[in-house]
């Protein structure tokens, strides 16, 4: 009965070697024994004798006290078999899996009833192993073969396969689904491994999976259709999924569809997006909101949309994935099509204006706004601010409050003529806002209105800026006038003073007492005309000789003079960008900018530092990354200097390059030199700007423009930079003994007495005929009289009733190939410009000495 009710809890497996003797056939084997050896005794005691019998029962003694002994320690057990032992063997009986046992060899050691039932075996002679049942099966073969090989690496392994029928013979089920699992496994006491196969059928598993499935695609399929859009997007508002009816509102081929190759951003029109980031939940929540916007198509249209937005946030507060259902604005009943069309006008309109709204009520809370407004105050108020209706001055710095109050109270009575209010934002003072408070019209301001005023907002952060540019930019060009007109009228007097110092040093030997006096009197003339210079180079005025350079070799013969002027003190580093562009640039007006920066880094850093030079090329593009409103995009050349000194203080660094500013030490320093540099590299057509940190030094950035053969420079370039070939300078000449005398006829020119009185002077002691004039008219009339026996006219160009290039002009009427030099202050774009494009003439700058007048006069003779 103990076996029938064991065998009803339980399957009995159809076969198991696995089982050992128990302990009722111990305990006979025991019996027996023991009885064989009495009668064995009393068989042979008679023959053997007493002794024998002794030895026997002591033989006899000690195996009844190692049995005892091998009882008390456990080795021996005559118990029944374990719960444990009788729990497992019920698991792996009653189990619905198939479970088969093999050895290494692969005979059968165990299968359970489930296994037998599921193959078809009657009996321990049908049972088959799952390599002979499925190996020759095509459906089953690969993925048995493969557990089978994994096997006998000790590798464990699982599959599942199709079927057209079962396995189990005569079954008609159909195909069938089965799922086939093997390992390894060690017995203790043993030492082959064994082989266990587990076969379930999982085709009731399989159908249920397909039902869902099929559940599935056709959920997908009612979305897909459905007749509003939805799409989901992640944190960073990629576009993960997209049904069928947006796609096709939007153009987008699902078929190439990528989850995350389109951001929200993209297909959200104008400021949209600002509407829809304004939707922030409390963290650990979801927030729903109904936002009015504009979606752009693929084909650049644009879709007027409801959106049902859903956001989640995580317990962190960070934003979660969104899920939006998207109803197309243009579809609906025919009977409010007018109405409809008109709300979709009015939410474009007011999304889409440039300038940000927001209706505000009696007591000054933000009634709602447009996205403009979200996304221009995104950084004073989100979109919970506005449900709980804040206040409008939050969005205005407090020392405007009483402005804005002041105008809110007129709008208020119904008052027109609001001033505006310009302010800053409360949390950032760079960003300048402009707000117009406009009082709400009669017909609609009745007692049931909830707008008290509408109030405009628009940032003028870049108008300032270019207000303060364009200032700033006047106020240079104000002083460089004024320093360009000094510049000329004292190079008159210059001139004069250094002519008259020549005359006075002809009639004066080493030897005289007067001579060190005259030699310091025109040393001094030329110091100042060195001043004059700067001056002119500031007012971009001044002479310039510009030639295609590459910068790198300028540099590189700077170097010793550069590391002479820092010191030993100063780490000097010069890096040399690669395949530097050509620029055209004067030479040694671009030497003396470099030197100019040199020192003043030197004096940065009274205690030493580092100093480096550094060249590369900035393409088109890469303008963009730098903060320089000033600079136009083009392809240019950068030339960095930049020092680890004490830095500037920004209120000193906005008046850097104006003349005669300077934070040095009375007398060591003029406060032209950086005006120079700026003054040289306008006129060349680049830019140049300075960054700055007290404490960690500073940078001065050039960009000069990219020579390209055959095109015109800059606009900012001054004209004599590009003046054509018919402007010839006059050749260096050596410093040996020259003959500057000649026979010619010559017509001076000049308006100022004293200039012109020290030319005639110098002229008339070299043994030229001189005729003087002091106007362009006068000098006209004078060459009519001589009935044009003149080799050669030498005039200044800025003359009163007509001047030099005018002058020019006339003559040329007269003798088209006359001989003519200008003398003047100012550059070559001062007249170059108005003259012909096959002038020939020379050009002598002021202030001058004799011997580069007579100099000039005669090279231009012999050309």
């Amino acid at each position: 009965m103990a076996k029938e009710a064991r065998g009803d809890f339980y399957p009995v497996p159809i076969v198991d070697q696995g089982m050992r003797p128990g302990p009722i056939t111990r305990l006979v084997v025991f019996i027996i024994v023991l009885t064989g050896s009495a009668v064995v005794f009393g068989l042979f005691r008679e023959r053997l004798g007493d002794p024998f019998l002794l030895g026997m029962l002591g033989v006899l003694a000690m195996i009844g006290v190692g049995f005892l002994f091998a009882t008390a320690i456990g080795f021996v057990q005559i118990t029944p078999r374990s719960t444990s032992d009788e729990l497992s063997k019920a698991f792996v009986d009653s189990t619905a899996h198939g479970l088969l046992v093999t050895d290494t060899k692969g005979r059968i050691v165990y299968a359970n009833r489930a296994y037998a039932d599921m193959t078809g075996a009657g009996s321990v002679a049908d049972l088959k192993t799952v390599e002979s049942l499925l190996g020759d099966v095509p459906e089953a073969s690969s993925t048995v073969n493969r557990l089978a090989s994994g096997l006998r690496d000790g590798l464990p392994g699982d599959g599942e396969f199709r079927l057209a029928h079962s396995v189990r013979p005569g079954a008609d089920a159909g195909a069938c689904w089965y799922r086939v699992r093997a390992r390894t496994f060690k017995v203790p006491g043993q030492r082959q491994p064994l082989m266990a196969w587990e076969l379930a059928d999982i085709s009731r598993e399989r159908a249920e999976q397909e039902r869902f499935f099929l559940d599935l695609q056709q959920a997908i399929d009612h979305l897909d259709h459905a007749p509003a859009g939805f799409f989901s997007a992640d944190q960073e508002g990629r576009v993960t999924y997209i049904n069928a009816t947006l796609a096709e509102w939007l153009g987008i081929d699902l078929a190439s569809f990528t989850p995350g190759a389109i951001n929200l951003a993209e297909i959200v029109a104008g400021d949209g997006m600002a509407l829809v980031r304004s939707v922030k939940p409390d963290p650990g929540t979801t927030r729903n909101a109904v936002i009015d916007l504009d979606l752009t198509t693929m084909g650049g249209e644009v879709l007027p949309v409801r959106f049902m937005h859903r956001v989640s946030a995580s317990r962190e507060g960070s934003s979660g994935p969104t899920r939006t259902i998207v109803l197309n604005r243009t579809q609906g009943e025919d009977a409010s099509a007018d109405l409809r069309a008109s709300e979709v006008r009015f939410t474009r309109f007011f999304n889409s204006t440039p300038m940000a709204i927001a209706g505000v009520d009696q007591e000054g809370r933000i009634l709602r706004t447009n996205a403009p407004f979200l996304s221009l105050f995104s950084s004073v108020v989100d979109r919970d601010a506005l449900d709980r209706r804040v206040r409008l001055d939050t969005v205005i710095h407090e020392r405007d409050h009483p402005a804005f109050a002041a105008a809110f109270e007129r709008a208020r009575q119904l008052q027109a003529d609001i001033a505006p209010i310009d302010t800053v934002l409360p949390n950032n003072e760079e960003r300048h806002i402009r707000f117009y408070v406009n009082a709400v019209a009669d017909g609609t301001a009745g007692e049931g209105a909830e707008e008290a005023a509408i109030v405009y907002a628009v940032e003028t952060t870049e108008q300032k800026a270019l207000e303060g540019q364009m200032a700033q930019s006047q106020k240079m060009q104000a002083v460089g006038q004024l320093a360009g007109g000094i510049a000329h009228d004292f190079n008159n007097v210059l001139t004069a003073i250094i002519m008259a110092s020549d005359l006075l040093l002809t009639n004066h030997r080493p030897s005289d007492p007067s001579f060190p006096d005259i030699m310091n009197i025109k040393q001094n003339a030329n110091r100042a005309a060195s001043l004059v210079r700067q001056l002119l180079a500031f007012s971009r005025k001044q002479t310039l000789r510009p030639e295609v350079l590459n910068l790198t070799d300028v540099l590189a013969d700077l170097r010793m003079l550069l590391a002479r002027l820092v010191g030993t003190e100063i780490k000097l580093k010069v890096d040399h960008g690669r395949d530097l562009w050509p620029v055209k640039v004067d030479l040694g007006q671009f030497e003396q900018v470099i030197v100019n920066l040199t020192v003043n880094a030197r004096d940065a850093m009274p205690a030493g530092g580092e100093l480096t030079l550094r060249t590369r090329n900035v393409t088109t593009e890469e303008c963009h990354s730098y903060p320089y409103r000033e600079l136009a995009a083009a392809d240019y050349v950068l030339v960095e200097t930049e020092d680890t000194g004490s830095g500037i203080a920004p209120d000193v660094l906005k008046k850097i390059f104006e003349p005669f500013f300077t934070t040095k030490e009375v007398g060591k320093g003029t406060g032209l030199g950086l005006s120079m540099v700026y003054g040289i590299i306008k006129q060349t057509g680049g830019f140049i700007f300075c960054d700055s940190e007290l404490g960690k030094g500073t940078t001065f950035r050039i960009f000069l423009p990219r020579h390209v053969p055959g095109v015109v420079a800059a606009p900012e370039a001054s004209p004599n930079a590009t003046a054509a070939a018919p402007v010839p300078a006059p050749q260096k000449t050596a410093d040996t003994a020259k003959d500057l005398s000649g026979s010619a006829n010559v017509l001076l020119v000049e308006d100022e007495d004293a200039v012109r009185m020290g030319g005639i002077r110098a002229l008339t002691s070299r043994g030229y005929t001189v005729h003087e004039a002091s106007s362009g008219v006068e000098a006209l009339e004078l060459f009519d009289s001589l009935e044009g026996k003149i080799d050669i006219v030498v005039s200044d160009v800025v003359m009163p009733e007509m001047d030099g290039p005018t002058l020019l002009g006339e003559l040329r009427k007269r003798q088209p190939d006359i001989k003519f030099v200008f003398v003047s202050g100012y550059a070559e774009d001062a007249f170059a410009k108005n003259l012909p494009a096959d002038a020939q003439f020379g050009f002598l700058p002021k202030p001058f000495s004799l011997k580069q007048l007579a100099t000039v006069v005669k090279e231009v003779l012999e050309s």
